[in-house]
């Protein structure tokens, strides 16, 4: 039962919190002396070798590179993805995605998340994260969803505040990014998002004021234009919100080849990457002639230099790197596995698995061979090894363990039969391709379908696919093949293959799932589910930086896998390695639901601990799942996603994620905030009071009312104003909290509600005040 409370709250103006640094933070005491005196023995040259990207002379698979000013003990800088570890051409520590992060509800293990990344770059000779990435999750089709960390403003604020401070102990830059609203992948290069005013500051800017207030040393910009103007050019953004409102003392970047101008280096934008196509010798004539002030190029380089000293980065005698530590790494990276796993169904207790239930299993499903660590792009993991769930699952069940794949990543070789014009090709489907020109031609499929085409090229080497108007890219620095899940009619499609990097001319394998394959495998999962006592289905979707995903189905035909497993043995589990939310037509029929994300190098671990009982689910929805494609805040309305004509509205305002469910009565399939465990759990007790400087004191009892240990998370939600005439929330998440309690354990748990979550925009004002009158608790 869900107790309410109602309690009056004065009308008085407030600074949200995370938008002001308090005096003695890291942003609030740059050290202006030092580089003052830097930046006056630079030439101009120098400067503006700091204000854009370079090729790295010792190249190391990293995005990016700034070659220094040694003369000075300006240290050359090199910059790396990492939404989830490092990626370069080293294998490196590969944690869970930063939505299984988010799902943990823990700031405390954020930090711990982001000091074992921020230590692993600084070992391997990184010196900028290009991370982490905290936009809205919007739009669930979002190919970049399990990039980032949630629906919700206050639970993106904690997780990236504590990430940021653990990655930054390191002696690791983070970027906070992409500023702002690059919610979608869809024209993510074109769109102009029109975004009003509240939605701005209530939806997206929580996180960045929250990633500001923890001291993020730099700030990417989007690709996508706000209101008209370009992210990387866009005054009122850079100027207006990032720097006067929100306070930002650090560099902003460009994300890579988004800088559209020369003069956007007075509009707020400091630095260019990945080379200087217009803050490299076009601005070195724009200051010459004076279009440019030499002004606006002093500022961006102290901002810089000012960021590099903070971090003792300057001088003869930089801060000492340290040394790795794979196996701190790898325990921390489980334990976020298993604390952001979220048991979604779990029908008369079928997990965890124990007795005769965990001696007879068939593991259905490619990705319980070939582990789902990361989604695709930039954010893509790397590690030295990551063992197959399938392998795990057989060492620690007590029986007998069949396997069969129910389908393929992969698939067959592509037969140079279905290619116009031939390629010829080995009998395990490898082709030999010239550098860049590579295959441009057609491919031809047997009926309509679902396909899947890929493209494998070697460690060092990497390669474009293309097949009608969709791509990928795949190879080199752990990105792994170029894959296109695809739906195509039967006839001919477009196919490109190009080779960018490696050897001249390159081996190229390629291979196809078809539905023929399919049909088979699948047939083969359900006579191997149906000798089992308990069949466990790996399933999987496939989320990529650069493409949005075209449904929120299962990637193939899994959905169809699943049913036609259940139906054949009804003591059916199904273990999610998925990056957002995704329909479940098979749900009813199936006992149990564990949605492991894309867990990381650990994931096999840590999905055999959950299923077997070693460790019980500890997360909680980060995003809300809808029960259908159209129950959605974007569903069935193009003006909200993909856009029309290049244009994006958000006229859904502030209805983002569970806000638009409350507010419209849509029920989701599953909630925001919802998550099982091993135990139950009892709430009573509930406790608000006035505390100090505006906020709000709230206290409950938690009791385990089960018979394990369990954690529990206790969340608060804050309704409506009654004095409050600008749109607001039905209710929104204002204070979270974190306890593992033994089974009969109670305590009181203490939750801080700050002024700032009891807090509105006003458009008028331009600025927050606290919402007066009513409000429930």
């Amino acid at each position: 039962m869900r107790r309410r409370f109602t309690v009056l709250i004065g009308i008085a103006i407030v600074v949200i919190a995370g938008v002001v640094a308090p005096a003695g933070s890291a942003q609030a005491r740059p050290h202006r002396s030092k580089v003052a005196d830097l930046v006056a023995q630079l030439t101009l040259d120098e400067k503006i070798s700091l204000l854009h990207g370079a090729t790295d002379p010792a190249g190391q698979g990293q995005s990016g590179y700034l070659p220094g000013v040694p003369r000075l003990g300006i240290p050359e800088l090199r910059l790396t993805d990492g939404a989830a570890g490092i990626r370069m051409a080293k294998p490196a520590l590969a944690m869970p995605a930063p939505v299984a992060l988010a799902s943990a509800f823990d700031p405390a293990l954020a930090r711990q998340y982001g000091a074992a990344i921020g230590r692993d770059g600084r070992a391997l000779g990184m010196d900028v994260l290009l991370g982490p990435t905290l936009n809205t999750i919007r739009v669930p089709y979002n190919g970049r969803n399990f990039e980032t960390y949630s629906e919700d403003q206050l639970l993106t604020a904690r997780t990236v505040a504590a990430d940021i401070t653990g990655i930054q102990s390191q002696g690791m830059i983070a970027t906070a990014k992409h500023f702002a609203v690059n919610n979608q992948e869809t024209d993510r290069d074109t769109v102009n998002v029109n975004v009003g005013e509240q939605a701005l500051h209530e939806i997206e800017l929580p996180g960045f004021a929250a990633a500001v207030k923890a001291g993020a040393g730099a700030i990417m910009c989007a690709y996508n234009q706000v209101n008209g103007a370009p992210s990387c050019g866009n005054t009122e953004l850079l100027q207006t919100v990032l720097r006067e409102q929100l306070h930002f003392t650090g560099w902003v970047m460009s994300d890579w080849s988004a800088t559209h101008s020369t003069d956007s280096i007075t509009k707020g934008l400091d630095q260019e990457m990945p080379d200087g196509t217009y803050l490299g010798d076009a601005l070195k004539k724009a200051v010459q002639d004076g279009t440019i002030p030499m002004s606006a190029v002093d500022q961006s380089v102290t901002r810089i230099l000012t960021v590099l000293d903070r971090f003792k980065l300057l001088g003869p005698h930089p801060r000492p790197r340290p040394t790795r530590d794979p196996a701190g790494g790898a325990a921390v990276a489980q334990r976020v596995a298993e604390q952001g796993a979220v048991l979604l169904r779990n029908t008369g207790s079928t997990l965890p698995l124990r007795g005769r239930d965990a001696s007879d299993i068939a593991v259905i499903g490619p990705t319980a061979q070939t582990p789902k660590v990361s989604g695709g792009g930039s954010g893509k993991g790397h590690p030295a090894y990551a063992a197959p769930p399938l392998d795990a699952i057989r060492t620690r069940a007590h029986g007998s363990v069949t396997y069969s794949p129910g389908g393929e990543l992969f698939g067959r070789p592509i037969p140079s039969a279905a290619l116009d014009p031939a390629l010829p090709m080995s009998s395990d489907g490898t082709a030999t391709l010239p550098l860049y020109t590579g295959y441009s031609g057609t491919i031809d499929v047997p009926e309509d379908g679902d396909y899947r085409i890929s493209a494998s090229v070697a460690d060092d080497s990497l390669v474009a696919l293309y097949v009608d108007d969709r791509s990928a890219v795949g190879g080199a620095f752990g990105f792994g093949p170029a894959e296109l899940p695809v739906h195509l009619t039967k006839g001919s499609h477009q196919l490109g293959i190009y080779p960018l990097l490696g050897p001249d001319p390159m081996p190229v394998k390629l291979g196809w799932v078809t539905l023929a394959a399919t049909r088979s495998l699948i047939a083969q999962a359900v006579t191997a589910a149906s000798h089992a006592r308990t069949a466990v289905v790996f399933a999987y979707d496939d989320e990529t930086e650069g493409l949005d995903r075209p449904s929120l189905s299962l990637a193939g035909y899994q959905d169809e896998l699943i049913t036609r497993v259940a139906k054949a043995n009804p003591n059916t589990v199904v273990v999610l390695n998925t990056g957002s939310a995704i329909t479940m037509p098979w749900l009813s029929s199936v006992r149990s639901v564990l949605d492991m994300w894309y867990p990381g190098q650990e994931g096999a671990a840590a999905t055999a601990a959950l299923l077997f009982g070693d460790a019980a689910p500890g997360g909680r929805l980060s995003q809300t799942f809808p029960a259908s494609e159209q129950a959605t805040p974007v569903g069935g309305n193009p003006s909200r996603y993909p856009g029309v004509n290049g244009q994006e509205t958000y006229s859904e305002g502030i209805d983002v994620g569970y806000r638009w469910y409350d507010a419209y009565h849509v029920a989701p399939l599953f909630p925001f905030g919802f998550g099982l465990t091993y135990t139950s759990f009892a709430y009573n007790g509930l406790s608000v009071r006035a505390g100090a400087g505006g906020g709000l004191d709230v206290s409950v009892s938690v009791r385990n009312t089960g018979s394990r240990a369990g954690a529990a998370v206790p969340q608060v939600y804050v309704g409506t104003s009654s004095r409050v005439t600008e749109p607001q929330a039905v209710r929104a998440l204002a204070g979270f909290d974190k306890v593992t309690l033994r089974p009969g354990e109670s305590r009181r748990v203490h939750i801080r509600i700050d002024p700032a979550q009891l807090s509105y925009w006003d458009v008028g004002a331009h600025a927050y005040r606290l919402g007066g009158g009513a409000r429930t608790i």
